[in-house]
C-alpha cells in the first residue's frame, strides 16, 4: 500500500512539474507525444497555455502607453488544426503618432524526432504586414514547419496610445488548458468592467490593488549674474500611484463550438469588456465618458466623416438634375436615385459607417467603402425633397454591441420615413432591392440618426417573406427514365441569393452547378430570367433526364414524386442545442410537382396528405397528393414564418424538419394493369 501511494505522489509530482513549466521555449517531451486532448477527444489543436499581460507605461512627454503582452503555447494534433499556426493581430493605424506597433516577436515550432525535441524558429519571411484600410492594418505570421502533433510557441508585445482596452477573449473555439491574465490600469483611469453575459462559461475575476510610480526627468538653466556662467541643474520628481489590478487564472476552458445557423458565436465568447467611462487626474475635475446611444449617434453625426460628408453636395448637382428632371413621383425618383448610386459606385468590400475616400472622391473615381456609397445615397434622396437619414448597423460578423460606444457600429444603411411608406436601401450591392438589404445587415437592429438630431433604434428584421416556387412535370419513359421540365422563380431575399451566385458564372458551370447533387441527371436548356431587372422575380426553367429516379421491384415501380427536390438530410444532427437558431428571413417554398403515369400502369400505393406544424404556425409543411385522370399532382407548401427558435424549443424543431424529410421521400408505387 506504502509503495502504491509513493508511486501515485511521484506520478502527481511528475504532472504538476510538467503542468507548470510554461516558461518560453520549455516546451515537454510529454507535450509533444500527447496524442489527443484529454479534456476533448474531438479537438484539433489545443492552447497549454496562454498568459496575456496589459499594463500602462508612463513615457515622458507622451503621457500613458499600453502595453500588451501576449505568450502562447499550442499544441497541433493534426492537419485540421494546421490553421492554429497562423496568426492574424488587428492594430489601429491612423498616423505615425497614433499607431499600434507590433514587437518582440519570436516563435518556435517544436516536433519529436527520433524521440528528441527538434525546434525551428519563426523567420522574418514568414511575418506579412497588410493594411486593411486607412484606420486598421494586419500584422500576420504563420509558423514554420507544422506537422501532425507539433507544438508551436510565441510571443509578441502590442504597443498602443490609446486608454481604451481591446475585448479579452477567454475562448477560443478550440479547448485552453490553462490561461493567465493580469490587467494593471493606473488609478486615473475608470473603466466599466462587463463579462458577456450571453456565454455560458463566467471567469472568475479577482480585483486587487498594486503600487506603482512613475519619474519625470527636468532640466532648468540658472545664473547667479555678472560675468558668472549659466548653469543646468537636472532634477527628478517621483509620482507614486496604486494600479487597479484584474487577474484571472483559469484551467480547462471548454472550446466555443459553432452550430449550423447561428447568427454569430462571438455573440456566446466569452469575454471581458473593458469600458473607460472616466479619467480623474490629482486636483483636476473629473472627466466623465460615460455615454448613452444618443450621445454616440450625435458624435458620430457630427464628425468630418459622417454628417459633414452629407452636406457635400456640388459633385453630383448636375447628374441629380438630369436624373430626376421632370419626375414628380417620389417613389420613381426614389428608384431613379437609388438605381443610380448601384452603379455610379460600387462597393470596394470595405466595411465603415464613415467614409473612407470622401463623398466627392467616392463618386469622381466610381468606387468606395459602405460609408461612402450610402452617405452618397441619403445626401442625393434629401436634395431630391426625400426624407432620407442614415441607419447605424453593427452587422453579423461584428456582433451585438453590449453598451453605448462608437466601435458598436461599422456600418450604415438608408432610411426613407415618408408618410405612405418607411423603407430601408443599401447601395452597395447590385442586386438589392428597396427593403431587401444584404444579409451581413440584417442583424437584430440599427439606429436612424435624423436631421433634427434625434435617434431611434429600428428593427432590421425582414417581415415579408421570400418565395421560392417551383414547378416540376415529370414523365417515366417506357426504359425507366425519367424526363421533364422545370420553372423556379423567386422573390425577394431569395432571388437576391441567387442574383449573387449566379450572375457571374458561366454557362457550362451553371450546368454542374444545377447538376451537383441530383444523382444521374442530364440537363439542358438551362435559361436565367430577369438576372439584371431586380424589380421581377429570378426566373429559372430547364430540361432533364434522370436515370436513377425509379426503381423496378417485381413489377412494380417505385419513385419519390419529388425527385431531386426532394430534402434528403435533416441539418439538425446534434442531440442537443446551445445557442438559438437563427434565420436570415421568412421563407415560403411551394413545390407544384406533375407526373403523368406511364401506359400499362395504375398507382397501388400513395403517399398520404398531411401536414406538419412547429410552435402553432412558426413553421408549417403541407402535403397534398392526389391523383386526376393519368397525372399524379403534388402540392407541398413549406412556411418558415419564424426566423428565431431558441434552444428549448431545438428538439420539436429538430423534429419537425424530420417529419418534413420523412414526407418529402415518401413513395409512389406502381403496379401494371393486368
Amino acid at each position: 500500500m506504502k509503495k502504491a501511494l509513493t508511486t501515485l505522489l511521484i506520478l502527481f509530482l511528475g504532472y504538476v512539474q510538467y503542468a507548470q513549466d510554461y516558461d518560453f521555449g520549455k516546451v515537454s517531451k510529454q507535450e509533444l507525444e500527447e496524442k489527443i486532448c484529454p479534456q476533448d477527444s474531438s479537438a484539433n489543436a489545443v492552447v497549454l497555455y496562454k498568459n496575456e499581460k496589459i499594463s500602462f507605461e508612463y513615457v515622458q512627454g507622451e503621457g500613458f502607453m499600453q502595453n500588451r503582452e501576449v505568450h502562447e503555447r499550442i499544441k497541433i494534433y493534426n492537419k485540421e488544426g494546421f490553421h492554429w499556426a497562423t496568426k492574424k493581430i488587428r492594430l489601429y493605424n491612423s498616423s505615425a503618432s497614433n499607431s499600434e506597433n507590433l514587437s518582440s516577436l519570436k516563435g518556435y515550432t517544436f516536433s519529436l524526432i527520433d524521440g528528441k525535441i527538434e525546434k525551428e524558429k519563426l523567420k522574418k519571411e514568414s511575418i506579412f504586414e497588410e493594411e486593411a484600410n486607412k484606420y486598421w492594418k494586419f500584422e500576420s505570421f504563420t509558423m514554420p514547419n507544422v506537422k501532425d502533433g507539433c507544438v508551436i510557441e510565441y510571443a509578441y508585445r502590442i504597443k498602443s496610445p490609446y486608454l481604451q482596452i481591446d475585448d479579452i477573449n477567454f475562448q477560443y473555439n478550440i479547448p485552453i488548458l490553462k490561461y493567465d491574465l493580469k490587467i494593471s490600469t493606473p488609478e486615473y483611469y475608470i473603466y466599466n468592467k462587463l463579462l458577456n453575459p450571453k456565454s455560458s462559461y463566467i471567469p472568475k475575476l479577482n480585483l486587487t490593488k498594486e503600487h506603482n510610480s512613475f519619474t519625470i526627468n527636468s532640466k532648468a538653466r540658472s545664473t547667479t549674474g555678472g560675468l558668472t556662467a549659466t548653469k543646468t541643474e537636472f532634477s527628478q520628481s517621483k509620482t507614486d500611484y496604486m494600479d487597479n489590478v484584474i487577474t484571472i487564472n483559469e484551467v480547462n476552458i471548454p472550446a466555443l463550438k459553432d452550430e449550423p445557423l447561428v447568427d454569430n458565436i462571438d455573440n456566446y465568447r466569452a469575454k471581458l469588456i473593458l469600458e473607460l467611462t472616466a479619467i480623474k487626474y490629482p486636483n483636476k475635475p473629473l472627466e466623465s465618458f460615460s455615454s448613452s446611444w444618443e450621445k454616440v449617434t450625435k458624435t458620430i453625426y457630427d464628425s468630418d466623416e459622417f454628417g459633414i460628408q452629407l452636406d457635400k453636395t456640388g459633385y453630383y448637382e448636375e447628374d441629380l438634375e438630369y436624373l430626376i428632371a421632370g419626375e414628380t413621383n417620389v417613389s420613381n425618383k426614389i428608384t431613379l436615385i437609388y438605381n443610380h448610386v448601384k452603379s455610379k459606385v460600387k462597393w470596394n468590400g470595405y466595411y465603415g459607417y464613415r467614409t473612407d475616400n470622401g463623398v466627392r472622391k467616392a463618386y469622381k473615381e466610381g468606387t468606395g467603402n459602405v460609408g461612402d456609397i450610402n452617405l452618397i445615397l441619403v445626401s442625393m434622396l434629401r436634395s431630391a425633397g426625400v426624407k432620407a437619414n442614415p441607419v447605424l448597423i453593427s452587422t453579423k460578423n461584428n456582433g451585438i454591441p453590449l453598451f453605448p460606444t462608437r466601435d458598436g457600429f461599422n456600418y450604415v444603411i438608408c432610411m426613407i420615413e415618408d408618410v405612405n411608406f418607411n423603407v430601408l436601401l443599401d447601395a452597395t450591392n447590385d442586386y438589392s432591392t428597396v427593403d431587401i438589404l444584404p444579409t451581413r445587415a440584417l442583424n437584430w437592429q440599427g439606429r436612424v440618426i435624423r436631421e433634427n438630431g434625434s435617434s431611434a433604434w429600428i428593427d432590421l428584421q425582414p417581415k415579408v417573406k421570400s418565395e421560392e416556387t417551383v414547378l416540376l412535370n415529370i414523365a417515366i419513359n417506357t426504359d425507366l427514365t425519367v424526363g421533364g421540365k422545370v420553372r423556379e422563380n423567386y422573390t425577394n431575399y431569395m432571388a437576391m441569393q441567387h442574383r449573387n451566385r449566379y450572375a457571374n458564372v458561366s454557362p457550362d458551370d451553371l450546368i454542374k452547378i444545377f447538376e451537383k447533387n441530383k444523382g444521374e441527371i442530364v440537363i439542358e436548356n438551362l435559361e436565367i430570367n430577369n438576372v439584371k431587372d431586380v424589380e421581377k422575380p429570378l426566373q429559372i426553367t430547364y430540361e432533364f433526364q434522370s436515370n436513377d429516379a425509379v426503381e423496378e421491384i417485381a413489377g412494380k415501380l417505385y419513385f419519390t414524386p419529388m425527385l431531386f427536390l426532394a430534402t434528403s438530410e435533416n441539418p439538425f444532427k446534434q442531440i442537443k442545442r446551445n445557442y438559438p437558431i437563427t434565420m436570415d428571413f421568412p421563407v415560403s417554398t411551394k413545390y407544384m410537382v406533375n407526373v403523368m403515369i406511364p401506359e400499362g400502369y395504375e398507382v397501388e400505393t400513395l403517399p398520404e396528405s398531411s401536414a406538419v406544424d412547429f410552435n402553432n404556425g412558426g413553421a408549417k409543411l403541407t402535403y397534398v397528393v392526389k391523383k386526376s385522370g393519368k397525372y399524379l399532382q403534388l402540392l407541398v407548401n413549406l412556411d418558415l414564418n419564424t426566423t428565431l427558435v431558441l434552444p428549448e424549443d431545438y428538439e420539436y424543431f429538430k423534429g419537425f424538419f424530420k417529419s418534413s424529410i420523412e414526407k418529402h421521400n415518401e413513395k409512389v408505387v406502381l403496379k401494371k394493369i393486368i
